[in-house]
This record gives structure tokens, sequence and C-alpha cells, in this order.
């Protein structure tokens, strides 16, 4: 589980909506569930070891049904170019993502806005001055998203040590901070109190089967959010 941690880590102060991803859509009744239940954003992956991965024409499909102001974020894993360029021209995403050991100049190479990915605990970002380092490394990413160390590249349903981010720069004009790893309904709303996220990501929390979005499970994680960002209101 998510260790829970005091606001010393620079949480900034007032209250605020916390933005939600869903990411590893597979199936339009579960995009159609993510949009009715308020999300802000919905991920794609194109990740070949994943279950949760998509061709271009299943993703280009899904992307074709996201309405307005709805956000797509193609994610990858350590991938080469033409990859990501394929992707961008077939899925036109709003946000690239990054969750490998993608070096900074190549994240920023393609013209879209990216987020890069840490996994919080791995060998080289299992101190909190290490994890800050990379961080301060990609300071052209429009945000920084933290999960939890796994084999797989996220989706575990496993949660890191919240301590570890205790010197990530929060200050003004730094990229917007993300949490993923672990999350669910259930556990949502504490991370949300004790770090104040620019935003959540949750994949196998709203799951009833890896790729497999249960809307009861989609439901009751926005009503979670929206619970923690109501307790924060003066």
């Amino acid at each position: 589980m998510i260790a829970q941690t005091a606001s010393s880590h620079g949480a900034p102060s007032g209250p605020r909506r916390t933005r939600v991803k869903i990411c590893g859509l597979t199936r339009p009744q579960d995009l159609d569930a993510a949009v009715a239940a308020g999300v802000d954003a919905i991920g794609l992956v194109f990740y070949t070891p994943s279950r949760r991965c998509l061709t271009l024409e299943q993703a280009a499909a899904l992307r074709a049904r996201v309405p307005a102001f709805v956000g797509v974020t193609a994610l990858f894993v350590n991938p080469d170019a033409r990859e990501v360029c394929q992707v961008i021209e077939a899925v036109r995403p709003d946000l690239l993502q990054f969750h490998g050991e993608e070096s900074p100049d190549f994240c920023a190479d393609f013209g879209t806005r990216h987020i890069k990915a840490f996994r919080a605990g791995a060998p080289g970002l299992d101190t909190s001055a290490a994890l800050a380092r990379a961080c301060e490394a990609h300071g052209q990413a429009a945000g920084w998203l933290f999960d939890s160390y796994s084999a797989g590249y996220g989706g575990s349903g496993s949660g890191f040590d919240t301590a570890l981010l205790a010197e990530v720069s929060r200050g003004p004009g730094s990229p917007a901070l993300i949490l993923s790893g672990g999350l669910k309904a259930e556990t949502v709303g504490v991370q949300i109190a004790a770090l104040a996220p620019f935003a959540v990501d949750v994949s196998s929390g709203v799951e009833s089967a890896p790729g497999i979005k249960d809307p009861a499970r989609i439901r009751a994680f926005m009503r979670a959010v929206q619970a923690a960002d109501a307790a924060r209101m003066p």
C-alpha cells in the first residue's frame, strides 16, 4: 500500500479540483463510461507486452469517440521514434506519456507535449534525492507522473512509498505532479489529502480484469476524488 505522508512534501495550499485520467482503455463502452463519469483524460497504451496494448486501428477508433474537452494521452515504454510518429499521425493524441527510461531529448523531440513517468523505488530512483534529480532532468515535461516500481511498467495495482516525493519540486512553473500506482476508490482520498496532486491516474483500480473497466468502479473512484476535493474546501 502507499504510505500516508504529511503535507511537508510542499503540496500547494488552498482548494482546487484534482484532475483524473483513466488509463489503459481498450473498449468503446469503457470509454463511454469514463466520459459519462466526468474524467478529464483517458490513456491509450502502446506497449506490446501490456494486456492493455492497442493497435493503431483500435486506438484511432477510440480516439474518434472522445468528445471535446476530454484529453487523450498515448503511453509508450522505451519506443523507437518511428513508433511514436506512427501513433501521432494515426491517433493525434493531446499528450505523449513516456513510461520507460527515455532521455529528456527523446521525449521532447516530437513536437507534442509530454508527460514523463517515474517508477518510484526503482534502482536509481529509490531515494528522494535521486528521484528529484531525475525529475529535474525532465524539466521540459508538462507533467511528472509517479508510479510504483514493477516489471510490467505500470498497471500492477501496487503502490509505493510517497515519502520518495519529498524533494520533488512543487513550486510555480514546475511540471504538474500526477499520482499513480495502486490507486482505487478506497485509497485515493487519503493520497489527495496528503499530497494534493494536480491529477491522479488510475488503471487497474477501476478494472474487473486487465483492460476491462468496470463502470461502477469508475463512478466510485470519481466520487472519492470529488469527496476528497470537497473536504479541502474552506
